[in-house]
């Protein structure tokens, strides 16, 4: 097991990490639009968005790894017809070998935030195979 924390991501809010490494799979967890240099949520839910996906992003790097790397993903959304909106800037980040996605409703999410994204990834480009 390994913790994954880099300083281009904000830090945990709480007793866990960034990201985990455990048998070649990395468990993100999950990401809002705090800016990790002033520990501040964005303002807006379109740039909030892109600041929790940047945030995911520089996690997948600081262990050698992109987008296409990503499996799994849970939005949460604080409302859900900002659906469309996160989906649009998503589809900007994963452009072919589309994870698995679950969105999800909440009633509420750390700092008021609209948006948060967890994500499981695999360290090298999956592929599917043929059945």
């Amino acid at each position: 097991i390994s913790m994954i924390s880099t300083a281009k991501a904000p830090w945990a809010i709480g007793p866990y990490s960034q990201a985990v490494l455990v048998n070649r799979t990395i468990y993100i967890s999950g990401q809002i639009g705090v800016d990790p240099s002033s520990g501040q949520l964005v303002p807006g839910g379109v740039e909030e968005a892109k600041q929790a996906l940047k945030n995911m992003g520089e996690i997948l790097k600081a262990v050698g790894c992109d987008f296409t790397n990503v499996v799994k993903t849970t939005v949460l959304l604080a409302d859900i017809n900002d659906f469309n909106t996160v989906i649009d800037l998503y589809k900007q980040c994963f452009k072919s070998n589309y994870p698995a996605r679950a969105p999800y409703h909440v009633a509420v999410l750390p700092k008021g935030g609209r948006i948060e994204i967890e994500a499981v990834a695999v360290p090298e480009p999956f592929t599917i195979p043929l059945l």
